[in-house]
């Protein structure tokens, strides 16, 4: 039976359409994410949950190895631990050039699961919160990157967080240096406590 000539046009339409349609789909996900940047995890310390992603800078690799050699011996040297600690937090969430987004925050897997969600708003409310997206490496924005961080004291104090205390929490002022980084925060006291055989940073001032 042979068809009508407007039903032969309309059903010859609908195929169009279906192509065009299909051919969209296989763009996007096949040519157009392409370009979408992956970050790969090249190192762990899975005793502490710690990561190391390909995107850091050379100075929070160096001293991603630091903490490494620190973290493998039988009896960890408490101190230098908190320092390399404070150092990896600052260098991470400080630098913002090496950023996805503005929820890429830095340096959340060293934070106190208990605040990590408000820090992390907080974040994006304020000093990520300018920050263009990057996800397909196109960004002209200058951004700062920490190059240089020094431990001022570290300190062994009592502090009370979340209904607990711990008697022995540290306490660690630093300063650091940027590349591009004029007007932006180069001081700050941290604050650690004992969750296991971990360190995890309370609060940030």
């Amino acid at each position: 039976m042979k068809l009508k000539k407007g039903v032969r046009r309309f059903l010859i339409f609908i195929l169009i359409l279906l192509i065009i349609a299909l051919g969209g789909i296989i763009y996007y996900f096949g040519f157009y994410n392409q370009g979408v940047k992956e970050v790969k995890i090249i190192k762990e310390i899975p005793e502490y949950g710690y990561k190391l992603k390909e995107n850091e800078s050379g100075l929070y690799k160096k001293t991603f190895q630091d903490l490494e050699k620190v973290l493998s011996k039988d009896e960890v040297d408490e101190e230098k631990y908190v320092e390399l600690l404070s150092k990896l937090f600052i260098i991470d969430f400080f630098s913002l050039d090496n950023k996805i987004a503005k929820t890429d925050v830095g340096g959340v897997e060293f934070v106190e699961e208990s605040i990590l969600d408000n820090f992390v708003v907080n974040a994006k409310d304020t000093y990520y919160k300018y920050v263009e997206n990057d996800l397909y490496g196109k960004r002209h924005q200058t951004l700062p990157e920490v190059t240089k961080v020094e431990i001022e004291s570290v300190d062994k104090k009592e502090y009370q967080y979340n209904d607990q205390t711990d008697n022995e929490a540290y306490h660690v002022k630093a300063t650091w240096k940027y590349r591009q980084g004029k007007g932006y925060q180069d001081k700050a006291t941290l604050i650690f406590v004992h969750k296991d055989k971990k360190l995890e940073l309370v609060e940030l001032k």
